[in-house]
């Protein structure tokens, strides 16, 4: 499953990441399941075993073949360090690699990021408001059909005096974004003249 999620999204998209399974224990095989998804051979990186075994001495700990497991890398993988514990991720090729420890996989992260090219930002405007879905629904999706390069999604919760929504918009238009969020204001607008808000 793993090897067939990273061959269709790694030709699919610029980047992907995957977090943990690059731990001592049997089921960490996420390293295997990279390797086998490029078609390399994998191995203990010298680089890798170098880092964890400095890194037991230091600590006072046997470099047991459990930890060293973690120095098992697909073959062309270049290391991601990890500043927290010292066991290192991988990329290759546009695969990143990252353990699955919060704490740890941030760390990671930032190691990462001066290697990522950025696109055009993602806008992002919430709206919420105090009208039930069912109410929204129709005039909501006529706003969607005349923005194609918008997103707009509606998702809803509840208070003590009724349903509402938090109305997400998102585009990397700017001006899209900025025109989509005026009508959607308005038909809140229109829609609480109507008697249609929960706040009284």
């Amino acid at each position: 499953d793993i090897v067939d999620a990273l061959n269709a999204l790694r030709n699919r998209y610029t980047y992907v990441f995957t977090t943990g399974g690059i731990g001592p224990t049997h089921d960490d095989i996420t390293a295997d399941a990279v390797a086998k998804a490029f078609r390399v051979p994998i191995s203990h990186d010298p680089r890798a075993v170098d880092i964890l075994k400095s890194f037991y001495r230091e600590v006072g700990r046997e470099a047991t073949p459990a930890r060293m497991r973690m120095a098992r890398m697909p073959q062309g993988s270049k290391l991601i360090a990890n500043p927290v514990s010292r066991a290192p991720g991988f990329h290759i090729g546009n695969v990143f690699v990252l353990a699955g420890v919060p704490k740890i996989m941030q760390a990671m992260l930032e190691e990462v990021a001066p290697l990522l090219r950025g696109g055009i930002a993602m806008g992002t405007i919430t709206v919420a408001v105090h009208i039930a879905e069912g109410d929204l629904g129709v005039p909501l999706s006529q706003i969607q059909a005349r923005y194609d390069t918008v997103g707009i999604g509606s998702y809803p919760f509840e208070t003590g005096t009724g349903f509402g929504a938090n109305i997400v918009l998102r585009s990397r238009d700017p001006e899209k974004l900025s025109q989509a969020e005026r009508e959607v204001r308005q038909m809140i607008n229109e829609l609480t003249a109507a008697g249609k808000s929960n706040v009284r």
